[in-house]
């Protein structure tokens, strides 16, 4: 008889309502229960994505590598959502944010730990994993 195919479930343990079980970047998943956050870059042209891709708009490669999304980024933009898609409910109120790292930008959630009176924009953050508590895994933007 034949071998039956695994099928690699991990990115369902992420975020909130995981709507995407498979991906090729799965790894992220990986990385994330470590502790780091992860974004990946092209060997070929040197672009960096987040979310990781694994392949390059740019030039095409398929040659990416893992870099860790590290350091502060700036907060470029934010909206507090008081309506939410399907899967998402009940965490409203939260803020959805996109912060620029120079070379990459890195759109997530705001910690719900920050008061709504201390979000400037310009303001350092960083982005850090999370952990939900149904173990679900996302990450999250923190005062740096």
């Amino acid at each position: 008889m034949g071998k039956k195919k695994e099928i690699d479930t991990r990115f369902s343990k992420f975020g909130t309502a995981s709507f995407t079980a498979t991906t090729k970047v799965n790894d992220f998943i990986d990385y994330l229960e470590q502790g780091k956050v992860m974004g990946t870059r092209c060997k070929g042209c040197g672009k960096k994505f987040f979310p990781p891709r694994a392949d390059c708009y740019n030039c095409l490669s398929d040659d990416m590598e893992w870099f860790e999304v590290s350091g502060t980024g700036k907060l470029v933009t934010y909206s507090k959502l008081q309506y939410a898609p399907v899967g998402f409910e009940n965490d409203l109120p939260y803020s959805i944010a996109v912060l620029d790292y120079g070379d990459y930008k890195v759109f997530g959630r705001i910690s719900s730990s920050i008061p709504d009176d201390e979000i400037k924009i310009g303001m350092e953050m960083i982005t850090k994993v999370n952990r939900l508590p149904n173990g679900q895994l996302n990450y999250v933007f923190e005062k740096a």
